[in-house]
């Protein structure tokens, strides 16, 4: 990798570094504090939630700004603030809140990030993978040690073996403080009127329903293995697993797009990701077929990802892509994230994580007839 670009993969690092101790391992904290699925769930709503507001919001801050990299040091040092905060507070309504503003300032940072590595990048813009996949590796690396970790040094130990990962991401932000202006993002009012572009609403639902199928996995994965009495460190490696596959399948999805198109693939997509939750839900006691569900994630994310990038690449052609960008991201990782949550979070209170997986199932097979029912359009892949 060329000097210059090694200190955009050292913040992708440890960004997402942070986020898989974050993502796993949340609700394991959550419940050694006493609190119920309930709480999880309602920390997980504020975190998606937080992806509708905060990206637009700092946009709207830094976007005459002559110095966005000081502007990304801020947004990395008040991320660190506000999680250290997770040291001191077990209360509900202060978790709660502590988690409303850590979701702000984190989930502000990486739109701008992309902006600024992509502009940075120039005419060398296929050099991007191989900056972001220093995020997977990251988040690949923590997602797989901290299980064990965690069984060593007990799951109250959480937000202080994860401090030192976002310290390190304020390190990183800290090289970035000279860097020059990225072209401005627009905002959701810009965008609006893409809306009414043929077959937009139908995949923007369809986007929304696979993320929202994802909630128990988000949400509730950890706990549901551990709940089966596995340890920390094989439920590390059955996160390692998806993601390494994740990692390998990212390379492979363009030959795949070429071959079948985005849309044959979509659907292939959507049906594993059927079989994958109503496996981890009925059978998380045979550890074989956790591995085997974990094998899917190829396809449930990295495949079906990439084929929403090429989508969106044709339905929202030329100057149009940054805001089908920002609709797919707002319907998607935003509102998908908070439904997704919300319902996880209702079915494992009511009967555990097999409710929980089984409901994600359904929803991710209300996608699939939904897709389906579309009109297929001989000008997209």
């Amino acid at each position: 990798m060329q000097t210059s670009l090694f200190r955009y993969a050292l913040f992708y690092f440890f960004y997402y570094g942070a986020l898989g101790a974050y993502t796993p391992y949340i609700g394991r904290w959550v419940q050694a504090l006493g609190h119920n699925g309930y709480v999880v769930g309602a920390m997980l709503v504020l975190w998606y939630g937080s992806r509708v507001i905060a990206p637009p919001a700092w946009s709207a801050l830094l976007r005459r700004s002559q110095r966005p990299g000081l502007w990304l040091v801020a947004g990395s040092t008040l991320t660190l603030a506000s999680f250290l905060c997770f040291t001191r507070v077990h209360a509900t309504c202060t978790l709660l809140t502590v988690m409303a503003v850590f979701g702000l300032f984190y989930n502000a940072l990486m739109p701008q990030f992309e902006s600024m590595t992509l502009a940075a990048l120039g005419t060398r813009s296929g050099d991007y993978g191989r900056v972001r996949v220093w995020g997977s590796i990251g988040f690949l690396f923590v997602a797989g040690s901290y299980g064990w970790l965690l069984d060593h040094l007990g799951s109250l130990a959480f937000p202080w073996v994860t401090a030192p990962l976002f310290i390190a991401m304020v390190v990183a932000a800290w090289l970035h403080r000279g860097d020059r202006p990225a072209p401005p993002a627009q905002t959701l009012a810009e965008v609006g009127h893409l809306w009414k572009r043929p077959g937009v609403r139908r995949f923007l639902l369809v986007a929304l329903l696979m993320q929202a199928g994802f909630g128990a996995f988000y949400v509730f994965y950890t706990l549901h293995l551990h709940a089966q009495g596995y340890s920390g460190a094989t439920i590390g490696l059955l996160w390692a697993l998806g993601v390494t596959i994740e990692i390998m399948m990212f390379w492979m999805a363009p030959r795949l797009i070429a071959r079948y198109g985005a849309q044959s693939l979509m659907s292939f997509c959507l049906a594993v990701t059927i079989l994958r939750w109503t496996v981890t839900g009925l059978f998380a006691p045979i550890l074989w077929l956790m591995f085997a569900a974990q094998l899917f994630h190829a396809f449930s994310f990295a495949a079906f990802h990439a084929s929403c990038m090429r989508q969106i690449a044709d339905l929202f052609p030329g100057k149009h892509a940054i805001g089908g960008q920002s609709l797919y991201f707002g319907f998607s990782s935003g509102v998908g994230g908070v439904l997704g949550a919300a319902i996880a979070s209702v079915l494992w209170e009511w009967r555990g994580g097999e409710a929980a997986f089984l409901g994600g199932a359904i929803v991710v097979a209300i996608a699939w007839i939904v897709y389906a029912m579309r009109r297929k359009n001989p000008a997209l892949p």
